[in-house]
Formats: structure tokens, C-alpha cells, sequence
């Protein structure tokens, strides 16, 4: 969505927030182009607020997600999780079935546009539940062609146990090439960008986004399925969408978290959202072959 734009949760009183990707339709010529970006100017609202250039192949996961415009345009982030199935946001493609012919991965990438090795989508598969993403339900499946040969720059995060909270304060880190501030693009040479992030309680992140708003108390704005993390001056922005928050646990990197939604990017009291992974564990095994 554009960063303007603002998403109604569906019920009486609620108005709220940005979601943090243009949704695939709004991307793609074949589903309702965008204007060409003229030469030289940032080719998308393709970072990361308060973060900083990542380190050279840090986050091996890190998937560039890919829309056929005038070329093959970054509209969302994401994760491979197995050779074959990179995990991502519902609200990257909506409610409606997207087509995987005009869908493209780019893995192992430091630079946007720089090295592109575009693998191709055999299936999208968006959860049954999602209707937008303040409803819940924002996280969605891509499998690939065919499996990816891992190397040391291309390797499948780690889900976490069905029994892993992350507990309030834990950092963690979120990655992508969203804007860097609320509607300021990444600037080239586009470089993924990390920032750290605290977790912040799910009930302390509802009482925050009940600030100012005439939404009753009693109606739940954060809600199970979702994990809120950032703090101010510090948070995923527009373009980061569908990409990974993770946490180190015991020396392990879970992705704890899929970039979904929030008010602006990196405002006070307003953590962003993230879609919970370990709500949608038995969904994504349904679909995701266990590796041996």
C-alpha cells in the first residue's frame, strides 16, 4: 500500500495503519501497472528505519521478492525456510490468487538490481483466513521451480518450536530494502538493510495502539496470531514487508516474526506487526515437506 494509505480492520471504530508492501496488483503491468520510475530515480519504495547497511551475506534467508513492471521490480521482502519454499506476507499479493508466471525470487543478494539470479514460482499459496492484515492471518507461502543449492550466502532460516514465546524485550533483528523513513525510499545502491528490535508484549502493544484512537479497549487491535517488536526511532517500514524478524535463542536464529503492518514506521508507541510464526506452525508443515 501506498504509505498514505490507511487500512480499516473491518470493524465499527477501528481505522488504523499502513500495511508495509504495495499489494502485487498495484505493482505488475499485467494486474494494473505503476508509472516507470524515471532514470535515476529509486526504483521502488524498496530499508529499514534507525538500521543499517547489513554486512555482507549476514541473513542467508533474505529473499527479494519480484513483479514483472518494465523489469523485474523488488515489491516485497521474504524467507527461504527450505530449499524449495520461501515464507512471506499474505498482503504481498491480497485475497485474490495471484499468478506465480509473473512472480520471480532473487536469493544471496546484498544489492538490489545488482546481481539478479531470478528463480522462478511454481505456487503461491496465501492463507485461507487472510483478508487483510489487520485481521490477522498476513502470511503466505512461495514454492519454488525447483530447489535451491545452498552455499554459504543461501541457507533456509530456522523455524522456531512450537513452544518458544520470545518473551517481552528480547532483541531480535528484522532485514530488508524498505524505506527508510515513512514514504523516503531507499536510495541507491539499495543495500538490505538490518535493524534491532525489542519484542514488546502483545497486551502492551494493544494498550499503545489504543493511544488516540476512540476504539474501545475492549476490541483487540494486536491479536494473537501477531508479535509486535520496535520501539521509536527504530521499526520495519514500507517495502520491508513479508520479510523475517529473527531472534538468536540459544545460539539458533528462529524467525520469530513475518513483516506485516503498522502506523507509520518507527513512531512512539506504535511497535510494528508482525504475523506470529508459531501460530501458523501446523499450516506451514501442512504445506512445507519436512527435510530428512
Amino acid at each position: 500500500m501506498p504509505s498514505d494509505g490507511w487500512v480499516g480492520s473491518g470493524k465499527p471504530g477501528v481505522v488504523l495503519a499502513t500495511g508495509r508492501a504495495e499489494p502485487v496488483a498495484r505493482l505488475c503491468p499485467v494486474l494494473k501497472a505503476l508509472p516507470a520510475p524515471a532514470p535515476g530515480q529509486a526504483l521502488e519504495r524498496a530499508g529499514i528505519v534507525g538500521g543499517k547497511e547489513a554486512p555482507g551475506h549476514k541473513w542467508p534467508w533474505q529473499v527479494s521478492l519480484r513483479c514483472l513492471d518494465q523489469y523485474w521490480k523488488h515489491f516485497c521482502g521474504g524467507s527461504l525456510i527450505h530449499p524449495q519454499w520461501v515464507l512471506t506476507a499474505a498482503h504481498c499479493f491480497g485475497p485474490e490468487k495471484a499468478d506465480p508466471l509473473y512472480i520471480r525470487v532473487q536469493l544471496g543478494e546484498q544489492h538490489l538490481y545488482y546481481q539478479d539470479r531470478l528463480l522462478l514460482v511454481s505456487r503461491i499459496i496465501v492463507h485461507p483466513n487472510y483478508y487483510d492484515e489487520v485481521n490477522g492471518a498476513d502470511i503466505a507461502l512461495l514454492e519454488l521451480e525447483d530447489p535451491v543449492n545452498l552455499s554459504s550466502h543461501v541457507q533456509p532460516v530456522t523455524l522456531p518450536p512450537a513452544s518458544e514465546t520470545f518473551p517481552k524485550g528480547t532483541r531480535c533483528w528484522v532485514t530488508g530494502w524498505g524505506d527508510v523513513h515513512s514514504g523516503w525510499p531507499l536510495p541507491p545502491p539499495y543495500p538490505l538493510k538490518q535493524v534491532r528490535v525489542p519484542i514488546v508484549e502483545n497486551s502492551e502493544c494493544d494498550m499503545q495502539y489504543h493511544l488516540g484512537l476512540s476504539t474501545g479497549d475492549n476490541i483487540p487491535i494486536v491479536r494473537d496470531d501477531m508479535l509486535c517488536a520496535g520501539s521509536e526511532g527504530h521499526d520495519s517500514c514500507q517495502g520491508d514487508s513479508g520479510g523475517p524478524l529473527v531472534c538468536r535463542v540459544n545460539g539458533t536464529w528462529l524467525q520469530a516474526g513475518v513483516v506485516s503492518w503498522g502506523e507509520g514506521c518507527a513512531l512512539p508507541n506504535r511497535p510494528g506487526i508482525y504475523t506470529r510464526v508459531t501460530h501458523y506452525l501446523d499450516w506451514i508443515h501442512q504445506c512445507v515437506p519436512r527435510e530428512s
